[in-house]
Formats: C-alpha cells, sequence, structure tokens
C-alpha cells in the first residue's frame, strides 16, 4: 500500500469531523491565513471548481451556515456521505461537467459575479512528472480564466498547482491581476507532494 493510499492524521481526522477528503484542511488553512471569505453576508458569492469529492463544498456551507450562495462543478458527482442535506440547499448549486466546456462555463459563470474563486482541481495523474505538472498548470490556468471573467473586484483567488514548468509565469499573471499573489503550502500537503496553491486577494 503506497503512502497515498494509506490513511494519515488528516485522513481520519477529515472522517472524524464529517468531511469526504483530508483537502477540507487545505482550505481551511488557506482561508485562515489569508481571510478567503472574509466578505461574508447574503451578497456573498463563491465558485468552487472541480469540487469532488466535496470537502470544499462542506467547509464553505457550513461555515456561513446558508448565508451565501456557492457554485460548484466536477466530472464526478459529490459525496453525499457527510452532507446532511447541504448540498439539496436553496444556496447551492452544482454541475456536473467539464468546467472548461463552454455551456458549463456560461452556466457557471450566470451564477456569479463571485467574490472568490477556488480550485483544487487535479489532472489524472500518469506519475510522470513534467506530464503531470503541465496537466494542473492547464487547469489551474483554466481556474485564473474564470476569476478574470467571474471574479467581482475586490474578489479573491485559490487555485492547485504542482510546482515546475511554467508555473511562476501563473504566478506572475496572478500578481497582475490581484494586488496580491502569493504561493503557500498548507501544512495538510502530503510531505512527498509536488502541489501547492497559489492565492491571489483583491482582484484589480
Amino acid at each position: 500500500m503506497s503512502s497515498y493510499e494509506k490513511p494519515d492524521h488528516w485522513s481520519i481526522k477529515a472522517q472524524k469531523e464529517g468531511y469526504p477528503a483530508r483537502s477540507v484542511y487545505k482550505l481551511k488553512e488557506l482561508d485562515e491565513k489569508f481571510g478567503l471569505f472574509r466578505f461574508g453576508g447574503a451578497d456573498f458569492r463563491a465558485l468552487d471548481l472541480g469540487a469532488a469529492p466535496g470537502s470544499w463544498s462542506l467547509y464553505a456551507l457550513r461555515k456561513f451556515s446558508g448565508r451565501f450562495f456557492l457554485t460548484a462543478v466536477d466530472l464526478a458527482p459529490l459525496s453525499r456521505q457527510y452532507d446532511k442535506g447541504l448540498f439539496d440547499g436553496a444556496n447551492f448549486f452544482f454541475a456536473q461537467g467539464d468546467m472548461t466546456d463552454a455551456a458549463v462555463r456560461g452556466t457557471l459563470q450566470e451564477k456569479g459575479p463571485y467574490k472568490l474563486v477556488m480550485c483544487d482541481a487535479a489532472p489524472a495523474t500518469t506519475g510522470n512528472r513534467s506530464v503531470d505538472t503541465l496537466r494542473s498548470l492547464v487547469l489551474a490556468e483554466e481556474a485564473l480564466s474564470y476569476a478574470e471573467t467571474c471574479l467581482a473586484p475586490g474578489g479573491n483567488l485559490a487555485v492547485k498547482v504542482f510546482q515546475g514548468g511554467d508555473t511562476a509565469a501563473l504566478l506572475k499573471r496572478i500578481r497582475e491581476i490581484f494586488k496580491t499573489g502569493k504561493s503557500f503550502k498548507p501544512a495538510a500537503c502530503r510531505s512527498e507532494s509536488f502541489e501547492t496553491y497559489y492565492v491571489g486577494l483583491e482582484r484589480r
């Protein structure tokens, strides 16, 4: 069994606290450090790209207890193991489909503008770092494209990337679009993983 298959501290903690994946603690740390959800309120809208199995969406829905609107998208369905009906609420919309598809993009854009675009999407990995990094970069660039077209002025972005390749150019673009652009690796990331997160704060 590989280290990715063995339940670790974060995976066990997620199950105990009612989340389908350990990734929730990455978002929690990003939020606590950068104030991703600091706007809050009834007019707050967020977009969760690559949402399945649903930990990031659940974190947001629980944090606001229905006082905002969340849109999410993924190729795979969301896990219903822990949501206790939150995914059925009037303040949540989920589109199962490809976020790069024009029709899906149109549907998601109609739900905006957003104050936060967050993306924890990861490609199907091959084990070849160069290939996997390139595939991750394509997804991250798509997330940035959503931020450019759907994010309200002052809004924030958080997106996962696999380090390497041309990711430095992506961070440079983020710093041009946002007042602040940072790279940050949460503690919940596996030590052997080459993933990190780029954060854009206050869209110009």
